[in-house]
């Protein structure tokens, strides 16, 4: 296996056009040759495979070799795009220019603007047109991209929320949808065609940049979600966590009327390093850490976190008497509100959210006489619901405006759970007061998530073989009522590597449910809880929020024993 992997990083150094990667495989590669055991572990594990798209695109860390991110693995994958455009349209020198645009994105990470130009290059080379945005700018601004310049596809380039030595590339076809099976396997193949890189033809000139009128049109669009005439006197606090959401974010606040929001001037501007954070997720405990000092110093209404590439919206709320005086919100939380919000605003169309968030959506949809669906994890899947009026996934991402952006954008979700806070609060009410009235109406859903970390990706696939050769009786001292194995399709969703248990009820505890799957970008577990607890009256919140997260404490450390994790 070693020297399988030595020979293969030989070839790999010859053909590699970064010259910063060449040089850290030359180095490794030399140890590796003397024999350092970590070295050669280090090699093995860079040519063990190559990337493949995942939940939400291509991830990897920055670095030399087939399993890493670098601007050999972009060449060839955006070679291999082109091969599955041009077999899906027509060859290149018969595809009509008008439907032959690819538009590329992407964010301020190491290496984003380099893989970006990278991909117009094959692009151009492979005939067909490319377009680059401006400048880094927020995921939801190509995705919007794509649609508004009827592009038949779109690439952002970017690792969203992953740390700060990864990166990644997200493929869009026509209309700004991600792809799903079969496509991404048929790109897949294209990718594992190309032949040396001294085949792909990369002109140095041939696309176009894009001027701001593509950043004004997607802002214009953004204030489209509001209602005209509702109430915006809402003041934010705002943190971008050192990502690109700063200036649109801005912008798009200023334009729909609302005050100027208020930057964490510690996170504002982009840097790839994210120095003030342990990990650029603001799900992460410590990421709002700063963002709350502000709103400490300001007093606003509301806080509100975009990821670094602000297609996540996070919010906060004052919480009196607690330490930080702020509470952020699960995000489950934030999609009941959202889409109480648009039932209040006539929205018509189907509201979705998938296997793994809450089932409070189901009865909010219910209770509003609209149509309800779920789907598996990821916007890929969210976003092609037939008629589609809003999605959220408790990952706090948002789709607010199918029509425009058919992806998660935190930049709309921001726009509307600011409206929604200011008329609350005209009518002398808060976030908190109507999420006490949803837990009245539909009972309290108490909901969380384990992310359990490895070293080592074959730990997660014995932990699921674990589950599934001894799936467990009880859970938190509940009976599992039903177990599915969502590998083998259930409920006409299509086969995923994950297992769901349904639990019954005690008493206080109306039910309960658990969802276990790999995570489809970093290397963990993830496993999603939600407890309904019934509630007598407002005086019986407190109880019941004790009753939930008790019943989550005790699923936790079950599932912590049956995965071996």
């Amino acid at each position: 296996m070693h020297d399988e992997a030595i020979t293969a990083a030989r070839e790999w150094l010859a053909e590699d056009p970064d010259e910063e990667t060449r040089k850290e495989l030359a180095a490794l590669l030399a140890r590796a040759e003397e024999g350092d055991s970590g070295s050669l572990a280090d090699l093995g594990d860079r040519f063990s495979g190559t990337l493949r798209f995942g939940t939400a695109g291509m991830r990897g860390r920055l670095g030399a070799g087939p399993m890493r991110m670098n601007r050999a693995v972009v060449i060839r994958t955006a070679a291999g795009l082109v091969r599955h455009l041009e077999r899906t349209l027509g060859s290149a020198a018969g595809l009509d220019p008008a439907r032959g645009l690819v538009v590329i994105g992407y964010d301020a990470r190491h290496k984003s603007a380099e893989f970006a130009r990278d991909t117009a290059a094959v692009v151009v080379g492979a005939g067909l047109r490319a377009a680059l945005l401006p400048g880094p700018l927020p995921t939801p601004v190509l995705t919007f991209a794509v649609g508004h310049l009827g592009a038949v596809a779109g690439v952002m380039v970017t690792a969203s929320h992953n740390p700060p030595g990864d990166n990644g590339y997200k493929v869009y076809l026509g209309g700004g949808y991600q792809i799903v099976p079969p496509t991404d396997d048929e790109i897949a193949a294209e990718i594992d065609a190309v032949g040396p890189l001294s085949s792909v033809p990369r002109p140095d000139s041939g696309w176009q940049v894009l001027d701001d009128g593509l950043l004004d049109a997607y802002l214009a669009r953004s204030g489209s979600v509001l209602t005209e005439g509702s109430p915006r006197e809402v003041r934010v606090v705002h943190t971008a966590l050192h990502g690109v959401g700063t200036g649109t974010f801005r912008e798009a606040f200023l334009r729909a009327g609302f005050p100027e929001p208020v930057p964490v001037p510690e996170q504002a501007e982009p840097d790839p390093e994210f120095p003030t954070l342990a990990f650029p997720n603001p799900e992460e405990a410590g990421a709002l850490d700063h963002a709350f000092a502000a709103a400490r110093a300001h007093g606003p209404d509301l806080v509100v976190a975009n990821d670094p590439d602000a297609d996540r919206c996070a919010v906060a709320v004052p919480e009196p008497g607690s330490e930080a005086g702020w509470r952020m919100l699960h995000g489950d939380e934030l999609g009941a509100l959202l889409a109480v919000h648009l039932v209040h605003k006539r929205a018509r169309g189907t509201f979705a959210t998938t296997i793994v968030s809450s089932s409070l959506l189901s009865r909010i949809a219910q209770a509003a006489k609209v149509p309800y669906a779920e789907t598996l994890t990821g916007f890929k899947w969210l976003c092609r619901v037939p008629d589609l009026a809003f999605a959220y996934e408790e990952a706090l991402g948002y789709c607010t405006d199918p029509a425009a952006v058919p992806d998660k954008d935190g930049i709309t979700a921001a726009l509307l759970v600011a409206e929604l806070a200011a008329e609350l609060k005209l009518a002398g009410r808060t976030v908190s007061d109507l999420l006490d009235d949803l837990a009245v109406e539909h009972g309290l859903h108490a909901s969380g998530q384990i992310s359990m970390r490895v070293d080592e990706l074959p730990r997660i696939a014995e932990a699921m073989e674990r589950l599934r050769s001894r799936p467990p009786q009880r859970l938190g001292g509940l009976a599992v009522a039903e177990a599915e194995d969502l590998a083998a399709g259930t409920g006409g969703l299509p086969p995923t590597d994950g297992l769901r248990y349904r639990l019954d009820g005690d008493g206080a505890v109306r039910g309960a449910r658990v969802i276990v799957r790999p995570s489809g970008t970093e290397a963990k577990l993830k496993c999603y809880l939600e407890a309904v607890v019934g509630v007598e009256g407002q005086e019986d919140l407190a109880r019941a929020r004790r009753t939930g997260e008790a019943v989550l404490e005790r699923i936790k450390e079950g599932l912590s024993a049956a995965t071996g994790l």
